[in-house]
């Protein structure tokens, strides 16, 4: 019984994976969606970026308070999105490194 656990174990252990995008049919296209989306995603947070220093810019020369912490927010919720549509690869990159590095 012990034998057939450690057996277990070890073909487990020898399980390995090595992701591959040309290993599948329709992996550069998946590729070139990604890379669509993301662009797509970037010039959206631009726009809104714009939109939201006009709101802060017209809220602050009205003294409207609450636009301009809403314009405030927009931009920097859009800063941030752009942060992390930017830098995906590299955080989905690091995080398959880590997990790799378990043993």
């Amino acid at each position: 019984m012990t034998s057939q656990v450690v057996m277990s174990v070890s073909v487990l252990g020898q399980v390995s994976v090595a992701p591959d995008a040309s290993a599948l049919p329709g992996g550069a296209q998946l590729q070139q969606i990604v890379n669509g989306l993301s662009a797509f995603a970037l010039i959206a947070l631009v726009g809104a970026t714009i939109a939201g220093a006009v709101w802060w810019a017209t809220s602050a020369s009205t003294a409207g308070y609450s636009g301009i912490s809403g314009g405030k927010r927009m931009v920097l919720v859009s800063a941030l999105g752009a942060v992390v549509v930017g830098g995906a690869a590299a955080l989905v990159n690091f995080f398959t490194t880590l997990g790799k590095a378990i043993q």
